[in-house]
């Protein structure tokens, strides 16, 4: 055949069809319309099947005649072309639909049962805001280094290099992910946090070790609820973290074992499972000073607004920020401020980072850690609550001043 017969067939009353050979076939419609079909042997079966390769003219006579040949070629590999091309538009159809949002949001179904509630809003927030309108309907397998760094670079050069830092490490978990459930085979992103500038480690504020002392004075004299005041001790000689603290519930406390157990699901990281924080006597009597205000609820430290409900984890830091601690201390560095105190007194580094919940990345470690370590933390707390006491001498502290203090029950 040639361009000029097959742009001059016309139409009849039936259908019919014009020969290229090898297979190939222009079937012409009693419409008007001309396409492209190539006649085959089924390479298994043996049976005739027809594949329709296109219309004409927008399948050229030339384009026809490589499609032609190729499909001859899978016939002559034992592959059934049809089979072939169907198979591929399928893969192709679940690769646009295997879009980097799509995989993201499975892998956050796995990821926010492993971490609190708050920190996995924060993570999807972050990619939603950062990430998917740039590339969140990009093929999974299309991504590139370059296309998510262009995606990041607004938020870097807006300052927000932490946030950048986080999202890369978030992004390559993600990669991972479509790795181990089979969607692409190679991560391209585990390098794309060299394209971009570290951010500076800024610390939590907080206070060197002989600062103690003043802390415990100005706590003493500082016009704060005396709720808010057991809180901030709580935290001090408990070691946790402000939303464990302010959390805290009776039933937590074992007083037969002078432990407090925080439930894994109120930790950071959900899959060290719960953490069982030994209770010193100075702890203990922070606990039956604060008994008459909240004994009969389920909160050791209520909320001022509603009982029923716990305090806010950031009552502590605004109570520090009153106390003229602002940019000198957050409630947070008060875990800083033991660690610091500790490590200088020699206490052995694996028992300290324990004591405030800190995941060994040693899996074998870890796990003796959490078995063998209780009794050894309950002396570096027991030595650590001792050592508040000793730098509130003199000064009014809740766990030490029980017996001169009455207190008025609230409801």
């Amino acid at each position: 055949m040639t361009d000029t017969q097959l742009s001059n067939a016309k139409k009849r009353d039936a259908e019919y069809s014009l020969a290229d050979g090898k297979g190939l076939l222009l079937r012409i419609k009693p419409t008007g319309g001309k396409s492209w079909i190539f006649n085959y042997i089924h390479p298994i079966t043996k049976k005739r099947k027809n594949l329709t390769l296109g219309t004409y003219p927008e399948i050229s006579l030339t384009k026809a005649r490589a499609l032609r040949t190729k499909n001859r070629e899978l016939v002559a590999e034992l592959i059934d072309p049809k089979a072939h091309r169907e198979a591929n538009l399928l893969g192709e159809r679940q690769r646009l639909l295997s879009t980097f949002e799509l995989v993201t949001r499975e892998w956050f179904d796995v990821k926010k049962t492993q971490i609190a509630p708050k920190y996995a809003t924060e993570i999807i927030r972050s990619f939603e805001k950062h990430v998917f309108p740039a590339v969140g309907q990009v093929a999974i397998t299309d991504i590139t280094a370059h296309t998510m760094i262009k995606a990041l670079r607004p938020a870097a050069s807006a300052g927000a290099l932490e946030t950048v830092r986080r999202l890369c490490q978030r992004v390559n978990e993600v990669m991972v992910y479509a790795i181990n459930i089979g969607l692409i085979s190679t991560n391209p992103l585990a390098g794309i946090r060299d394209g971009f500038t570290k951010p500076e480690s800024n610390n939590l504020p907080s206070l060197k070790p002989e600062q103690l002392t003043k802390l415990m004075k100005d706590l003493s004299m500082a016009r704060i609820k005396i709720v808010t005041r057991s809180l901030v001790e709580w935290q001090l000689h408990t070691m946790a973290r402000p939303g464990e603290a302010a959390r805290a519930e009776w039933a937590e406390i074992d007083f037969t074992e002078c432990t407090w157990t925080i439930p894994a699901q109120k930790m950071k990281k959900k899959q060290n499972g719960d953490h069982v924080v030994p209770l010193s006597d100075q702890v203990l009597a922070l606990l039956e000073f604060i008994r008459p205000i909240s004994g009969h609820r389920q909160y050791i430290f209520p909320s001022d607004i509603d009982p029923k409900r716990h305090a806010n984890p950031s009552t502590a830091n605004m109570a520090l920020k009153r106390m003229g601690y602002k940019g000198l201390l957050v409630a947070h560095g008060l875990r800083s401020l033991a660690s610091s105190t500790l490590n200088q007194q020699g206490f052995d580094h694996d028992v300290i980072e324990t004591c405030l919940a800190h995941i060994d990345k040693n899996a074998v470690r870890r796990a003796y850690n959490r078995t063998d370590y209780l009794e050894r933390r309950r002396k570096v707390m027991d030595w650590w609550s001792a050592h508040i006491e000793l730098a509130a001498m003199g000064n009014f502290s809740l766990s030490t001043g029980t017996k001169t203090l009455k207190l008025v029950n609230q409801n």
